[in-house]
């Protein structure tokens, strides 16, 4: 994949992992465009980023992720890459009544939303040089956390989109990635903390987005950066051992 001169949109860009992408592609030479819910945040970064293009949009929304397609289309049609990268991760605890509404929502942000960017975009992609869809997923693909159980399912679910995505897409132009972080030190999860403070824990952010760029730039179509690469290879052997740890 050609790391420079694209024009990329990436969901979930004003923070972590997202955001780390959205300036490591400005300093490759790259037009970036990033969504968020938090219009703060998104001018915050436009302050410090004044070469970024900003756009507040809910994926957890049908008629917000068809606003951002036809925007896309209307002011920002040279766009080539879609970075599937928006998440929110929660506890469910099936002992006790669920909460449904967050359930709904992890579901939602972190399948459904890509699925219909995906129906959306690939026309689109198809008419430009150099497309790519780019789906992050997570090393709980392969391995869950039973206590986290619809954030891995929904990652799970990504992994198998993105397999019969890239056998639809074969014939055409799009080239269709697989990215599965492990344990990344961002905000994520920090809805279900107390302390709002805490972050993620796992590996610099920075450390993984350097195994992703050259993952990319090396057209590896499925990659799991650093330890998710043991998930992936061991899979369930490994449930038990990695569950006993929460």
């Amino acid at each position: 994949m050609n790391l420079s001169g694209n024009t990329i949109l990436i969901t979930g860009g004003t923070s972590g992992i997202g955001l780390a992408f959205a300036e490591e592609f400005i300093k490759e030479g790259n037009t970036v465009i990033i969504t968020g819910r938090r219009e703060d945040r998104l001018k915050a970064i436009k302050d410090r980023l004044p070469q970024i293009i900003t756009k507040v949009s809910d994926l957890a929304d049908a008629a917000q992720r068809i606003e951002l397609a036809a925007w896309i289309s209307e002011n920002h049609p040279d766009t080539n890459i879609l970075i599937n990268n928006a998440g929110v991760q929660y506890i469910t605890d099936f002992r006790k009544a669920i909460d449904l509404g967050k359930v709904q929502s992890e579901i939602e942000t972190n399948f459904i939303a890509p699925v219909h960017l995906a129906s959306l975009f690939i026309p689109h992609l198809s008419s430009k040089q150099n497309p790519a869809i780019i789906n992050i997923t997570s090393g709980l693909a392969f391995v869950p956390i039973a206590f986290m159980a619809i954030y891995c399912a929904t990652k799970a679910a990504m992994h198998s989109l993105t397999l019969s995505l890239r056998y639809q897409l074969k014939e055409t132009s799009v080239k269709v990635f697989e990215i599965a972080p492990p344990s990344v030190d961002t905000e994520l999860g920090h809805d279900r903390r107390e302390d709002k403070t805490q972050t993620h824990g796992g590996i610099p952010v920075g450390e993984f987005i350097e195994g992703a760029m050259a993952a990319l730039k090396n057209d590896e179509y499925e990659t799991a950066v650093g330890q998710s690469a043991g998930l992936r290879e061991k899979r369930e052997s490994i449930f038990d051992r990695l569950n006993s740890m929460f």
